[in-house]
């Protein structure tokens, strides 16, 4: 059985996609190589302004005679390291406002061109998902990194993750909360397949802690998403519904007051 039935591929789209679709090992092992060597220029150019602080007081520091010599180094050194983590902030914006990194709804095989524009946008993203993002998450600067990389945030809107892929094809309403360590990444697939769909979470509407909303989800205004529930691919929540589980359901009124008299006992 071969590993992605090439049937179901769209047409292929120029002289990229044809080496990528006949040349798969090939191409996979230049798209690693670029996206390493994408990541050493941003942290490059991040370190830069730490390293010429160092570079014209580390070496004084360390040989000053008085004894706040070292701890003046440490704090340096620190200060160096927060310097650093603020420029990977502004730097993987821009490296990503300039690379081919806009995603496009996609589905067909995971060795097309599409999907370099979907593995750089998501390298970069993760160069600070995994290293300063946890850091400023409930912060403005978080909703200023998300926005600078593509993704479509109203007002008042509050975060409370930095667990986002595809943050170019998610949208938050007005007033919409995204509760801790939930999970929004707009692809799904397998076996070779790669779909990249919209997330589309609407105005007031509420995603609990940890839950789990894939790609091709769209939640209506006022909706609550219960915490750790799933919302799996084609799911359409209406507006003001409460859904819960996983793979998330409708949960009635009735069930709902019925599992809160089970947790809290008679009022």
């Amino acid at each position: 059985m071969p590993f992605f039935d090439e049937s179901l591929n769209p047409a292929e789209t120029g002289t990229v996609d044809r080496f990528v679709r006949r040349f798969n090992g090939a191409a996979f092992a230049l798209a690693v190589a670029a996206l390493y060597g994408i990541v050493m220029v941003a942290v490059a150019l991040a370190l830069t302004p730490s390293v010429a602080l160092l570079h014209r007081w580390g070496a004084p520091l360390w040989q000053a005679p008085q004894w706040w010599g070292v701890p003046a180094l440490a704090l340096a050194l620190s200060a160096a390291l927060l310097l650093s983590g603020a420029m990977l902030l502004v730097v993987v914006p821009l490296l990503n406002a300039v690379l081919p990194t806009r995603l496009r709804p996609f589905k067909g095989g995971y060795f097309t061109a599409a999907a370099v524009p979907w593995y750089l946008h998501n390298g970069l993203l993760y160069v600070v998902r995994l290293t300063v993002l946890p850091f400023v998450t409930l912060t403005p600067i978080s909703i200023w990194f998300l926005r600078a990389m593509g993704m479509r945030i109203g007002r008042r809107v509050h975060i409370a993750t930095e667990y986002f892929t595809d943050v170019r094809m998610i949208e938050l309403g007005d007033d919409s909360a995204i509760g801790g360590s939930a999970n929004l990444f707009a692809h799904f697939g397998g076996g070779g397949h790669l779909v990249i769909a919209p997330v589309v979470i609407g105005r007031r509407a509420t995603i609990g802690e940890k839950a789990t909303v894939m790609g091709d989800v769209i939640v209506g205004d006022d909706a609550v998403i219960l915490a750790h529930s799933v919302l799996i691919p084609g799911s359409r929540v209406p507006p003001g519904e409460r859904w819960g589980g996983a793979p998330a359901r409708p949960i009635p009124d009735v069930e709902w007051a019925a599992y809160k008299a089970l947790v809290h006992g008679p009022s």
